[in-house]
């Protein structure tokens, strides 16, 4: 590790918080500072020193994700900031270096990160893997009888509950993030949000909404379901305030069926793109994802290449031994592979089901003949990729 560069404690708090503000234009009162030294306590914060000051500095948030329903652990990064007079010295990117190979030796096998530029990111192996749809809804459009079955009621703030539903909801997708109450009270639960919990007739929890109204506007902080029923009992909440707002605003996935059950779906709806990442130990992530079980798979190699991190470079071998996918860094004997060449961003692409690789094929960002792309996208799971959650 170069001696400029070094983890931070509790006591470099005034130094990074200063920076922080700094950076990202913002002022927090004695109260907001408090609680922003808590949600630190969590973080891994790596700083640059220039003259025993500090000059830029990375957090990175130990989490778990979902991929594929297994649990893989997450370095997120985040407030990545510099004093303007240290820029353009590639200190955040011997920083980034740095915090990745740590990750990597703690057995954190993929990185998140929100970004201010997705260009500068794409330099250092991420990629977007994560779109966010966003929906103005007059409320005139949502007022009918959604004919859901059940109740809904106001809650104070139960992570178990609220986890329970979240949980159910996100197995439907690719990516998301695994929560614990810190978490909960610390991120989503604001001071302003309203909590309410959707039941059905057996007084079982099918959804929530999470939201607060402001200027004739309903704004949906999050909402989670269980089943169709769930929705529709949100639905039906949410219309219900039809005194109060003129109009709705929500962030859904981007396969969300909203439109298809709405009488008149020509309101407002954009796709924008959210959250980038990398894998950050190749094989480590290929052994740990959970492949489909498809039949007459051959097996392939992929060769992939990463600038950033050069001990992912390299040919990783996938074979069927009894139904599973074996991974390995040595060919073995008297099997003919097809194959599929890489960048470490393509590869992320693809494993987390953001682009399919034909698709990239087609667009020539990878090389493959015809048996690796016909095993891998066997081989691959399509599930939409969502992430609700910001850093």
């Amino acid at each position: 590790m170069s001696r400029k560069i070094r983890r931070l404690s509790k006591e470099d708090y005034p130094e990074i918080f200063q920076l922080s503000q700094f950076a990202f234009q913002y002022s927090l009162s004695q109260e907001e500072l408090t609680k922003k030294q808590e949600e630190a306590e969590r973080h891994e914060i790596w700083g640059w020193f220039e003259e025993e000051q500090l000059s830029a500095k990375v957090h990175m948030i130990p989490l778990h994700v979902y991929i594929n329903g297994n649990v893989m652990k997450m370095g997120g990064i985040a407030s990545v900031a510099s004093w303007p007079e240290y820029r353009r010295g590639g200190k955040i990117k011997k920083l980034l270096q740095e915090v990745l190979l740590s990750m990597k030796s703690t057995g954190h096998t993929i990185s998140y990160l929100h970004p201010f530029s997705v260009p500068f990111y794409r330099k250092y192996g991420y990629e977007i893997t994560f779109n966010q749809k966003k929906y103005q809804i007059p409320m005139e459009d949502l007022k009918k009888d959604w004919k859901a079955n059940g109740y809904a009621r106001r809650k104070q703030n139960n992570h178990k509950e609220l986890q329970k539903i979240y949980s159910a909801y996100i197995s439907n997708f690719n990516g998301a993030l695994i929560r614990d109450e810190e978490w909960w009270n610390q991120r989503i639960i604001k001071k302003d949000t309203m909590i309410t919990i959707c039941y059905n007739e057996q007084n079982e929890a099918e959804g929530y909404l999470l939201y607060h109204v402001k200027d004739q506007i309903l704004h949906v902080e999050e909402m989670a379901y269980a089943n169709l029923n769930g929705l529709r009992l949100i639905l039906q909440l949410i219309s219900n305030h039809d005194s109060m707002a003129a109009k709705v605003e929500m962030t859904v996935p981007e396969n969300d069926y909203l439109p298809m059950l709405i009488d008149e779906p020509r309101y407002e709806q954009k796709v924008v793109p959210y959250f980038m990442s990398r894998i950050v130990d190749v094989y480590s992530f290929l052994q740990e994802y959970s492949y489909n079980k498809a039949q007459e798979v051959k097996p392939v190699k992929i060769v992939v290449e990463d600038d950033f991190i050069p001990e992912n470079n390299g040919a990783y071998y996938l074979t069927i031994v009894n139904g599973k996918v074996n991974v390995s860094t040595e060919k073995p004997d008297n099997l003919e592979f097809g194959w599929i060449n890489c960048s470490i961003q393509y590869l992320t692409s693809m494993f987390l089901s953001y682009n399919r690789p034909t698709e990239l094929a087609e667009l020539q960002f990878i090389e493959a003949d015809k048996n690796g792309l016909q095993s891998i996208e066997k081989l691959i799971d399509y599930k939409q990729a969502y992430f609700p959650d910001f850093f």
